[in-house]
């Protein structure tokens, strides 16, 4: 008997109980309803049976957010296979380390193909194959996959037959690497499904909820909780036309759907801003919330979203080896949000431990750390990061932060970037925060350079508005009289850009590098 402590099997109980409720749309393509988009996975899981593929072998997928992606991922998860979503922007050598990390067994992409990751994929002689929707004569949409019949497979099981296991590895994901190389995270359906009902529980999601989903699918965040836990809610989800998030469709797609509600990093929420400022929509949604992660949203930006779009603004807390979601903010029914806090922990354990592995009172910082069925049982052949990410029986999650008197935690920062000037150790997001407060200040990035006299120093990177002339001398003005001493920026550098992940995450790394190398 199948247990329900998987998400594959969830989900198939879900469409069951709302076959007729839309689940999936493609923005002025076509709309797929619970039942429908279960039939085509399970056509497509019997597809990839036919093909050899065996519980816990590993399928690559790269594609745009699309109808595609979305079908052969639930299919792969489907027979017990493990799903490795890439991102399509690879280069051919990301592409060969990540393909062979994975030990992936099939490249699924879409019609058109991704040159960069077939090229690696025929050089570690991994077979490939595309997936491509297309609208049948009765305008029901159909499935066509370019896999061919095993020769080793004798006689292959009906997909029906096919019984998932919570331990089984659904999907595999490498860390985004902010101090060191990628790291492998396998998570099992029990991690995903565990997660899955944490988001639907703290944001109350029924089948009566719609988004429109702005993150890409090859991460988490938009996964996780954009994707999976509205499906198994019962509740609808639309992708952009464009395959990506798109400033001038978002708001359409948003009314169109009659959406709810979105989840997004704080660069698209500023973008959503931006265009909301110079470029104001006849009409808005209305939102029961909207969901900020996987970066710091400044408490300026959160303040200036609720009030632009009339809704409570949730921020929230994740990471891949928690399978997403952390901690968030409430609903307002369920108690206060807090703008600059990430809520309460949702679904889990979560404690601020010190070095020697003591639990740390109200309001005093150290590591931020959590264990729960949510939580990844380690990272893929890697025993020194497993040693130290489970010391004291603990994931630690290698971020700085406190717990105040209500158990909502306050990040501090991550504890690689945290700038020790002389001594003081400085929260970066802090002086983020008090930047982006600037009327004329788009984006703002603190980070630590090397110096000659602290150890560290702070210096930030300033995106001005569009038509400001903000200079440097107006942002040390602005920091001094909002900043302790000790913590205004030495330097400023003025840029039009900042180097930011496939996810819109700003690494402070990747700009601490980038600015160094300058001077």
């Amino acid at each position: 008997m199948e247990t329900a402590s998987t998400l594959a099997f969830f989900l198939r109980h879900v469409a069951a109980k709302y076959p007729s409720r839309r689940a999936l749309s493609v923005a002025a393509k076509f709309d797929l309803t619970h039942s429908r988009l279960q039939q085509l996975v399970e056509s497509a899981a019997q597809r990839l049976l036919t093909a050899g593929i065996k519980p816990g072998d590993v399928v690559a997928l790269t594609f745009p957010n699309t109808v595609e992606f979305v079908i052969m991922f639930l299919a792969v998860i489907r027979i017990r296979a493990t799903a490795a979503p890439l991102n399509s922007a690879y280069t051919a050598e990301e592409f060969e380390f990540y393909l062979s990390d994975s030990e992936s067994k099939l490249l699924l992409t879409s019609s058109e193909g991704n040159n960069a990751a077939q090229a690696a994929a025929s050089k570690l002689n991994i077979a490939h194959a595309t997936a491509s929707v297309t609208q049948a004569e009765n305008n029901e949409p159909e499935l066509s996959l370019s896999l061919s019949q095993s020769d080793s497979v004798n006689s292959v099981d009906s997909v029906q037959s096919v019984i998932n296991d919570p331990d089984d590895v659904a999907l595999f994901l490498h860390t985004s690497g902010t101090t060191s190389r990628p790291k492998g995270v396998p998570l099992t359906q029990h991690n995903l499904l565990s997660s899955v009902q944490n988001i639907k529980s703290v944001y109350r999601l029924t089948e009566s909820d719609s988004t429109v989903i702005v993150l890409p699918l090859f991460h988490v965040h938009g996964l996780i909780a954009g994707l999976l836990s509205s499906l198994a809610a019962g509740a609808a989800v639309a992708l952009p036309a464009a395959g990506r998030f798109s400033a001038s469709a978002f708001w359409k797609d948003m009314v169109k759907y009659n959406a709810t509600w979105y989840t997004a990093v704080p660069t698209i929420h500023q973008i959503i801003l931006d265009r909301h400022a110079n470029n104001p929509e006849p009409v808005y949604p209305r939102l029961r919330f909207i969901r900020s992660c996987s970066a710091s949203l400044a408490p300026a930006i959160l303040g200036k979203l609720e009030e632009a779009f009339g809704a409570p603004v949730l921020e929230a807390y994740a990471m891949t080896e928690a399978s997403h979601l952390m901690a968030s903010n409430p609903l307002p029914q369920d108690g206060p949000h807090k703008a600059g806090s990430v809520g309460k922990p949702v679904g889990q354990e979560m404690v601020i431990l010190d070095q020697t592995g003591r639990v740390q009172e109200a309001e005093v910082s150290g590591e931020v750390c959590i264990r729960g069925p949510n939580v990844t049982k380690g990272y893929k052949n890697n025993v020194d990061a497993n040693t130290a990410a489970f010391e004291f029986g603990w994931f630690h999650t290698g971020d700085v932060g406190y717990l105040d008197s209500d158990g909502y935690l306050h990040l501090v920062g991550r504890i690689k970037e945290l700038i020790n000037r002389g001594g003081e150790k400085i929260s970066p997001i802090e002086v983020d925060a008090v930047l982006l407060s600037h009327p004329d200040i788009a984006q703002a990035v603190a980070f630590g350079a090397p110096d000659a006299k602290y150890g560290e120093e702070i210096y930030c990177a300033v995106i001005p508005r569009e038509g400001s002339n903000v200079d440097e001398a107006e942002v040390l003005r602005y920091s001094k009289n909002n900043l302790a001493s000790f913590k205004v920026p030495k330097k400023v550098f003025i840029t039009d850009s900042l180097p930011k992940t496939a996810t819109g995450k700003i690494l402070r790394r990747l700009v601490t590098e980038h600015f160094v190398s300058q001077i």
